[in-house]
């Protein structure tokens, strides 16, 4: 929508993890590393972990794009809770094997004659698994047990495994011995700093084809680092709402007022609000009588509390019901112009 406004090309912060827009910054640079380094072996496992948005996806997609030259048979899994049978069959059906039906022993030898075919072919076998901290440690071990397989001294099948923290404490448990000693390398993705987080941002832009508008004041990037974090899925998501607040009010430079009405927005939406206490007043039943002699304090800060987040719901509603009219406009005048 704001693409047309601004001259870009395509959208800079959209969600979707796409190589184009890969930003190397220094965790990304030495990851990167780290899988290029794992496939000059080719054997064992890589492991990348990071939290939540930090762009282990994009990067390994864009490992994915340099390969792309037939000399790797590359399957990805996107694992969510499997057991290790279910794992075995996923694998067996990303690398394109019919296997429903068929046991545990079957699946394995079908897997396993896959394999050497395509390394006597001279492909090498390469198996991705994303969201691996969500393998119960069956399923990891039976990923252990795929590297056992060779064709003489070459080992027929490499895995990257990605995750999040949790999986490095699912590695250092003492069941887990033989698989780590099987880890020829391990990184885990930092957030950006706050150098790197405006880098990302121009970055971004540039590659969507940015000529300079919307500009940016540079205590725009401040509120934006410290809202984020420096995750870059969270920097893409603040990032993409403020090109559009921005299209939307016609705004050709965005400083810290601007990024400051976008994130009290965002605060507004129900997935960016903090967790509530799970303490033992916020499991009272409903129905539950308040108490005949509450402190009036509370009950007037509660009240305070709901009026002052009412009134902000308010502001962002009468800022968003001239937005929404004119996006609206906007689509409709887009289509009868096709």
């Amino acid at each position: 929508m704001y693409e047309r406004y601004y001259q870009l090309r395509d959208r800079p912060f959209q969600l979707n993890p796409d190589p184009r827009f890969f930003y190397a910054s220094r965790g990304h640079k030495r990851a990167f590393a780290y899988l290029e380094y794992g496939l000059s072996l080719g054997e064992g496992f890589i492991v990348i972990t990071g939290d939540v948005g930090a762009g282990k996806t994009t990067l390994v997609k864009s490992l994915l794009r340099k390969l792309e030259n037939g000399q790797y048979l590359v399957a990805q899994l996107v694992s969510t809770q499997l057991d290790a049978d279910d794992t075995l069959r996923s694998i067996a059906t990303a690398f394109g094997l019919q296997v429903e039906g068929s046991n545990k022993s079957g699946v394995l030898k079908a897997l396993e004659d896959y394999l050497r075919m395509a390394v006597r072919q001279g492909q090498r076998p390469l198996l991705i698994v994303d969201e691996v901290q969500n393998l119960d440690r069956r399923a990891i071990e039976e990923l252990r047990m795929l590297s056992n397989f060779h064709e003489g001294d070459k080992p027929l099948l490499q895995s990257f495994l990605l995750g999040q923290p949790e999986f490095r404490d699912t590695l250092q448990s003492p069941e887990m011995l033989q698989l780590r000693q099987r880890v020829i390398a391990s990184y885990h993705l930092c957030p950006l700093d706050r150098a790197e987080t405006m880098q990302y941002i121009l970055h971004r832009l540039k590659t969507a084809g940015w000529n300079g508008s919307p500009s940016f004041a540079e205590d725009a990037f401040d509120h934006i680092f410290q809202f984020t974090d420096g995750v870059p899925r969270r920097i893409n998501t603040l990032c993409d709402r403020i090109l559009l607040f921005g299209y939307l009010e016609e705004r050709p430079h965005i400083d810290a007022d601007v990024v400051r009405e976008v994130i009290s927005d965002l605060r507004q939406e129900v997935h960016h609000q903090p967790l509530r206490p799970t303490g033992s007043a916020s499991a009272e039943p409903a129905r539950t009588a308040p108490e005949a002699h509450a402190p009036v304090a509370a009950e007037g800060g509660q009240a305070e509390d709901t009026g002052a987040r009412l009134e902000a719901i308010e502001r962002s509603i009468n800022r968003l019901i001239p937005m929404m009219r004119k996006a609206l406009y906007a689509i409709t005048t887009g289509k009868e112009h096709e």
